[in-house]
């Protein structure tokens, strides 16, 4: 069930409360004006058998013939006019409840507003936008300590951010130096014959320099997350034409594996890094082909629908676990192992996909492909 707003709840309490009110006030008059009417009523069936007034009082003078007839009247008119008083009564009293509901809700709002405000700049929040989510002071001094207390706690993540990408960076740069110079090592070996070596000593060689391929892709990766922040993304991208030079660079992987790659592109643009779009839609395509069956296909689709641009990669695969779906943008996580392994994944092109979406401003999801395997769903909001 949708939960009742802050300016909801207090207009309901107030309407109420303000109905409680006029009825209390209504019954309390309602009960004096019977009181006083009856009484005045009580005096005039009593004129009939009274021989004698002081001085006074004031009564009017009626034949004796026409005195029943004149009683008969006035309690009917007092009826009447109990029966008039109560229902004007209540009429009113609704119109001040509805009338004090109203103005409630619209002061309440406005009384509510900068929360509102505060919402919205909430939801606006992103690591890589906290300079940019600051609250200006406010007149209403709880609202003016809640906006200090918040500006104060994006310092400290913004803080935070940036040591952790500081110190990604600093790793990523420190491995690649001695990772660089085992690769030349290595390559310099593999490319002079050792007669001399056995079948276990080509092994390890072998295992040392796969391993060490595989450490220079990840730091490779660490980098480009790391560096996210400082690419510009102001390009205009023709969505179309990026996607058919992605399929492109990848054909020949599609060859080997025997997968066909098929490209369904509207003419779209965007603005954001053609680098950075490259690299999300190169890997999605390149994972698709991948996790894939020999025969398969990978359909890349692309279209524009008022504001938004929405981008699937699907492919006929094995598909992902339900329950994995959202852990797979997840560093370093795989679906299955062994294969990953095997097929040279480093378990951080998915995460840095998720960090390019999140960058544009945009979200990303998966789905279960109806004719098996699966569907990764962009969209950007332009």
């Amino acid at each position: 069930m949708k939960r009742i707003s802050l300016q909801w709840r207090l207009t309901c309490i107030i309407t109420l409360y303000i109905a409680l009110i006029c009825g209390c006030l209504t019954m309390l008059i309602y009960k004096n004006g019977v009181y006083y009417i009856d009484s005045l009523q009580e005096t005039v069936d009593a004129r009939g058998d009274d021989n004698g007034s002081s001085s006074d009082e004031i009564y009017i003078s009626i034949p004796e013939d026409n005195w029943d007839d004149f009683a008969n009247d006035f309690s009917v008119q007092v009826y009447n006019n109990k029966a008039d008083y109560k229902k004007n009564s209540l009429i009113i009293s609704a119109l001040l409840a509805l009338l004090g509901g109203v103005a409630t809700y619209f002061i309440s709002g406005h009384a509510l507003k900068p929360i509102g405000k505060f919402s919205d700049k909430i939801e606006e929040v992103q690591a890589q936008n906290l300079a940019d989510s600051r609250i200006e002071e406010n007149n209403v001094k709880e609202l003016n300590q809640l906006s200090v207390s918040y500006n104060k706690m994006l310092e400290r993540l913004s803080d935070s951010f940036d040591i952790q990408r500081q110190f990604t960076a600093n790793a990523a740069h420190e491995l690649r130096t001695p990772l660089s110079l085992m690769q030349i090592q290595l390559d310099s070996y593999n490319s002079n014959p050792h007669p001399g070596n056995d079948a276990d000593t080509e092994q390890t060689i072998k295992m040392v320099t796969e391993q060490n391929d595989r450490l220079g892709k990840m730091v490779k990766t660490l980098l480009d997350m790391s560096e996210l922040q400082t690419v510009g993304r102001d390009d205009v991208i023709m969505v179309n034409a990026l996607v058919d030079e992605v399929l492109a660079d990848l054909e020949p992987l599609a060859q080997e594996k025997n997968i066909k790659l098929i490209g369904k592109c509207t003419d779209i643009r965007m603005i954001g890094s053609d680098i950075l779009i490259y690299r999300m839609v190169y890997n999605l395509v390149e994972n698709a082909i991948k996790y894939n069956h020999s025969g398969g296909r990978v359909t890349v689709t692309a279209y524009q629908k008022e504001k938004h641009i929405y981008l699937s990669i699907e492919d006929t695969g094995n598909g992902i676990p339900e329950e994995l779906r959202q852990r797979v943008f997840e560093p370093f996580f795989r679906v299955d192992k062994s294969r990953s392994r095997e097929l040279g994944g480093v378990g951080l092109g998915l995460a840095l996909v998720h960090e390019i979406v999140s960058a544009h401003d945009g979200t990303i999801t998966v789905r279960s492909n109806p004719s098996g395997g699966t569907i990764f769903d962009v969209s950007f909001t332009q």
